[in-house]
């Protein structure tokens, strides 16, 4: 696992647990030599992340769209920065760069981020380590969501099999570093085969 994309808010929101967390997941990519890749921004809980792990010495990519660059004020002093024409382009190619995905609290733009993947994952186009980092229990409310979903029958219990949750940093990159996932497997879990 060489490159993790980062999902989070371009805001800190008002717990300061989420500030904690993103720097401590800066500074654990830095020192386990992972590169970042995220959004691109110096905001919030975005640009909390990146100067953490580039203040450990790791290597940061951002991506951000042409439209985003002044709204969200672009990180200037990451290791690449990528100007995309769309947020299309601008989603594929950090799902591109990155060897796993780890969500951490965000607004709408994280959640949609993180739904994306996971529908990548179900559906077999990418098989790649999915964690939520579940910051004081931040994401509790859409796992109650998503066991409703299965309960619904809108969703298989294999699919609950798709990512890996966690409240620690540490531990959250154990599961990713442990996660296997291979297309027969996925196939199966799914009834395909």
């Amino acid at each position: 696992m060489n490159s993790i994309c980062v999902y989070c808010g371009s805001s800190t929101g008002n717990n300061s647990a989420f500030v904690t967390a993103a720097q401590e997941l800066g500074k654990k990519l830095a020192e386990a030599e992972i590169t970042m890749v995220y959004g691109g921004a110096a905001l919030g809980l975005m640009g909390t992340i990146a100067d953490s792990c580039l203040d450990g010495g790791g290597s940061v990519v951002g991506v951000i769209p042409k439209f985003l660059d002044e709204i969200e004020i672009s990180h200037d002093k990451l290791t690449e920065i990528v100007l995309t024409e769309s947020m299309h382009e601008r989603k594929t190619s950090m799902a591109d760069r990155a060897d796993a995905f780890v969500a951490m609290p965000g607004g709408f733009g994280t959640l949609e981020e993180l739904m994306e993947v996971l529908t990548w994952s179900q559906l077999g186009l990418i098989q790649k380590p999915i964690g939520i980092l579940n910051v004081n229990g931040y994401y509790d409310p859409l796992m109650t969501f998503f066991d409703h979903m299965l309960t619904q029958g809108l969703i298989k219990e294999a699919h609950m099999d798709l990512f890996v949750i966690n409240d620690d940093v540490e531990k959250l990159l154990e599961d990713l570093r442990s996660f296997e996932a291979t297309k027969a497997d996925h196939r199966q879990k799914l009834g395909l085969v």
